[in-house]
């Protein structure tokens, strides 16, 4: 049996008349794409385009949450309570949801943005607390995450699908390296290293180690100047070596009940 993998995508986050990235280009080749719900980036507009869009590609909708942090583009920490970030998490989400159902579509899952990603992989009471705003939410919506809050948010209840990111660096202790501006890409390298972490369960780390990491999504950035060739080569490669690439309502993940 062929071995399955989701590629996730944040998208969506153009602002007005300012364009980040090539969504139109970009989207062909991922299955989820997290679309910014208008804190860190993103508005109205490009909201309801961004989910057209996702519909079209037959990709599956994630709301891309984040801090109210648009200069700083989300990824400067905020110290915040994991009751706050229950209900950051709420309300972007039930904006995005407003966009999804009114076009026929279902939200597949919530990853968060930058530093509130961080804080919700790497600290377990944000996780639980992210979970409980999701289970109220919709028990069906998924949580992209990693780390101890993503241990906790699936102890809590919520499906978790576990994440790696093969355009970004890990440390020496495992943990992922934020950037405030992703720089470019060799396409080829992310390419063989998405390869080895699905095949393999292993991730490089910074100082020339690895660790094993178990996943059911990778995520490729949008904002990398290398975006649209990098996701290419991934494709190309992911098809080589006979892996298919399907959104994450198509995948068995695993829940508190079913470890």
């Amino acid at each position: 049996m062929s071995a399955v993998v989701d590629i996730n995508a944040d998208l969506g986050e153009s602002f007005g008349i300012w364009k980040m990235g090539n969504d139109e280009e970009f989207m062909p080749f991922v299955s989820s794409v997290n679309i910014a719900c208008g804190w860190h980036a993103g508005d109205p507009h490009i909201m309801r385009r961004s989910v057209e869009l996702a519909l079209e590609n037959g990709c599956g909708i994630g709301s891309h949450v984040g801090f109210p942090d648009k200069i700083g583009f989300g990824r400067r920490h905020l110290k915040i309570t994991p009751d706050e970030l229950r209900d950051y998490i709420l309300y972007q989400t039930g904006a995005l949801q407003a966009f999804v159902t009114s076009m026929g579509g279902k939200l597949q899952h919530i990853k968060p943005h930058g530093a509130c990603y961080y804080l919700t992989a790497y600290s377990a009471e944000h996780g639980a607390a992210v979970a409980k705003g999701l289970l109220e939410l919709d028990e069906e919506l998924v949580l992209i995450s990693s780390g101890p809050g993503g241990a906790a948010a699936r102890k809590a209840g919520a499906t978790v699908a576990w994440e790696g990111y093969v355009d970004l660096e890990y440390d020496e202790k495992g943990d992922l390296m934020l950037e405030r501006h992703v720089a470019p890409r060799n396409a080829q390298s992310v390419a063989e290293r998405t390869v080895k972490l699905v095949q393999d369960k292993i991730m490089p780390k910074i100082d020339g180690g690895t660790f094993e990491l178990d996943v059911d999504t990778i995520c490729l950035h949008g904002d990398s100047p290398t975006a649209v060739e990098v996701a290419r080569e991934v494709r190309s490669a992911l098809a080589q070596a006979n892996i298919d690439v399907k959104p994450l309502s198509q995948h068995k993940l695993l829940t508190t009940t079913s470890n």
